[in-house]
C-alpha cells in the first residue's frame, strides 16, 4: 500500500522532457512508482485529472530567514508552489554570529527580515540556526554562507583591509560554513561591511569552498553599474575556481539589457560556470539605509546610528537623492506603529509633508525608526525582465520580503505564478517544460539538492499539482497581500501542505537541505 497516490495527471518532470501521462505512488518521503496505478491502494489519493504534476518549485533568493521562525507556513509562498526556500542571501543574515556581532545584525536587518532581539536564543553557526527550522516548517530550507557575517567575525565591523591572518580566517570560516551545509558563499557588495571588501579579498575567501565546488552567489556592486559588477563577479569566480550565480539581475534600459545579455553570452558563460536569478517585475525593494553613503558603515552598524546627524554625511546623501525620482519610491514598512500610516506614501510626499530637505527628513525618519525603514522602488513594468527570464542561464529568485502590516513588493506573493501566467502563458516566451525546469530542476542541480528537482523513482516527493491554463498571480503594488490562485496541491517530502488550494494546518514536513547531501 502507498501512503499517497496521484492519479490521472500529466507529468512534467523538471528536466525539460515532454510531458506524459502517468500516476505517481509515494511511500514515506519518496516517489516509489511512476506508472499506471488504477488498482493500487493508498491511504490518500489525489485526482489530478486536467492538471499537471511537477517537481516542487525552488526559490533561490528569499529574505524569509526570520519570518520562518515565527510563521512556519508561508502561505504567500506555498500558494505559488514553492517547496524550498533558500536563506542567507546578499551576504547578510543571522548566522554565523558571535556574542560580539549578533546585536549589530539584528539591528541592521530589522527592515529586511524582521527578527527582534527577544527571539535570539544563543545560536552562533549556520548549523545552529538551520537546526531551528529543520523539521519545523512547511517548506524545505537551504542556505548560503553570508559573507558580511563572516567578515565581521574575522575583521570586526568597519572599513578595514584584511591582513594575512584575517584572510586565512575568512577562508576557514567559509570552509566551516560549507561543512555546516551551505550551498555556497553569498555576497551583497552594496551592503554593510562587505561593501569594503576588495576583489582580491573576495577571491581568497571564495577559495575556501573550492574543494566542494560551492557557488559564488552575488548581489554585485550595482552602485558601480550592473555590467561592471557582473564582470567583477566573473573575475572572482574564474580566479577562485568557483561557479558564479548573479542575484536579481536586471537592466534599467533596453541598451543596458542588451549589453548584459551580450556579455553573458559572449564572455561570462565561456569564463565560468554561470547562472542568474530574476524576479519577474521591474520594480524592486530594499531598506532605506541602503541609499546612505557607504562611509556611514565605516565604524560598524551600531556606530552608524550616531552618524545620521552628521552634516557632511547628510550633504552627500542629499546629492544622491537629487539624482533620484522620489515620486517612484514608496515607504513599505516601519516597525513603529505610529508611522504605519506612511506605508504606501512616496518619499516625495513624505518629504513635502515635513517641509524640509530630503536628506534631513529621511535621516530623521531613520533615527525615529532605529534605521528600520523598508522601501519599494516603482518602475514602469515595461517588460525588460523578459530577456532575462527567457535566457537559458535563468532560474527563479523572488527576493521576497514579508511584513504582514506593510505595503510590500508583490514579488512575495506572485513571482512563480506571474512567470507561469504572464511570461509563459500570455507572452509565450517558453514552454511549460522550460518553465518548470527554471522553477525546479535547474536550481536543484545547480545547488546540489540531491534527489530533488525532478520526478523520478527514488526522488523525494516534493510535488506541485496545478492547471497551467488558470494559474495566476493577483498581487499588485497597490494591493500586494493577494494570494495566487490555480495551485491546487503542494506536497513536501510526501506530506501535503496545501490541499485544494488551502494550507494544511500543522503540517511541517520541511527539512534543512544540505549541499550535496540527501
Amino acid at each position: 500500500m502507498f501512503d499517497l497516490v496521484i492519479r490521472n495527471g500529466l507529468i512534467v518532470d523538471g528536466q525539460k522532457r515532454p510531458r506524459y501521462a502517468a500516476d505517481i505512488g509515494i511511500s514515506g518521503d519518496r516517489i516509489t512508482a511512476i506508472e499506471r496505478l488504477e488498482q493500487a491502494e493508498a491511504r490518500l489519493t489525489i485526482d489530478a485529472k486536467g492538471r499537471v504534476v511537477v517537481p516542487g518549485f525552488i526559490d533561490v533568493h528569499t529574505h524569509s530567514d526570520a519570518i520562518l521562525l515565527a510563521q512556519p507556513h508561508l502561505v504567500s509562498k506555498t500558494t505559488q508552489g514553492f517547496t524550498t526556500e533558500f536563506l542567507m542571501l546578499d551576504g547578510i543574515s543571522y548566522a554565523p554570529v558571535s556574542r560580539q556581532t549578533v546585536h549589530a545584525w539584528i539591528q541592521y536587518l530589522r527592515a529586511l527580515d524582521g527578527l527582534r532581539f527577544e527571539q535570539y536564543t544563543g545560536w552562533e553557526s549556520i548549523a545552529d540556526y538551520m537546526s531551528l527550522l529543520d523539521g519545523k516548517t512547511a517548506q524545505n530550507v537551504a542556505a548560503f554562507a553570508p559573507y558580511a557575517n563572516i567578515r565581521s567575525l574575522a575583521l570586526g565591523f568597519g572599513e578595514r583591509h584584511a591582513n594575512d591572518y584575517q584572510l586565512v580566517d575568512l577562508q576557514n570560516l567559509v570552509r566551516q560554513s560549507m561543512d555546516d551545509g551551505a550551498c555556497g558563499l553569498s555576497t551583497g557588495l552594496d551592503y554593510v561591511d562587505e561593501c569594503f571588501a576588495t576583489t582580491d579579498e573576495l577571491i581568497y575567501a571564495s577559495q575556501g569552498m573550492r574543494a566542494e565546488k560551492g557557488v559564488y552567489v552575488t548581489h554585485v556592486r550595482y552602485a558601480r553599474g550592473t555590467l561592471e559588477g557582473v564582470k567583477e563577479a566573473v573575475e572572482i569566480g574564474r580566479r577562485a575556481g568557483a561557479p558564479v550565480h548573479i542575484s536579481h539581475l536586471k537592466g534599467a534600459t533596453e541598451q543596458e539589457v542588451e549589453a548584459l545579455i551580450d556579455y553573458i553570452d559572449l564572455v561570462a558563460v565561456n569564463e565560468v560556470d554561470f547562472s542568474f536569478d530574476v524576479y519577474p517585475y521591474m520594480g524592486s525593494s530594499t531598506m532605506l539605509q541602503y541609499l546612505l553613503p557607504l562611509e556611514i558603515w565605516g565604524d560598524g552598524v551600531l556606530a552608524a546610528y550616531g552618524k545620521l546627524t552628521d552634516e557632511t554625511m547628510r550633504a552627500r546623501f542629499q546629492r544622491r537623492l537629487d539624482t533620484m525620482d522620489l515620486t517612484e519610491i514608496t515607504i513599505a514598512w516601519t516597525p513603529g506603529r505610529h508611522n504605519r500610516h506612511l506605508c504606501g506614501m512616496t518619499l516625495e510626499q513624505y518629504v513635502r509633508r515635513t517641509k524640509r530637505r530630503a536628506a534631513d527628513a529621511l535621516c530623521d525618519l531613520l533615527i525615529e525608526e532605529a534605521m528600520a525603514v523598508l522601501l519599494v522602488f516603482h518602475r514602469v513594468e515595461a517588460g525588460l525582465e523578459a530577456e532575462f527570464v527567457a535566457h537559458p542561464c535563468y532560474m527563479m529568485g523572488s527576493d521576497g520580503i514579508f511584513f504582514a502590516s506593510g505595503k510590500i513588493h508583490p514579488r512575495q506573493y506572485g513571482s512563480a505564478t506571474r512567470l507561469l501566467s504572464h511570461h509563459m502563458r500570455r507572452k509565450r516566451l517558453f514552454s511549460l517544460e522550460d518553465a518548470v525546469y527554471k522553477l525546479s530542476g535547474f536550481a536543484a542541480a545547480r545547488f546540489k539538492l540531491k534527489s530533488r528537482g525532478a520526478i523520478r523513482k527514488g526522488y523525494f516527493a516534493d510535488l506541485v499539482i496545478f492547471d497551467p491554463e488558470t494559474v495566476h498571480d493577483h498581487a499588485t503594488f497597490d494591493n500586494p497581500h493577494q494570494l495566487s490562485t490555480g495551485i491546487d496541491h503542494v506536497i513536501v517530502n510526501g506530506i501535503p501542505i496545501l490541499q485544494a488550494g488551502k494550507p494544511v494546518n500543522g503540517a511541517t514536513p520541511g527539512r534543512y537541505l544540505r549541499f550535496g547531501v540527501e
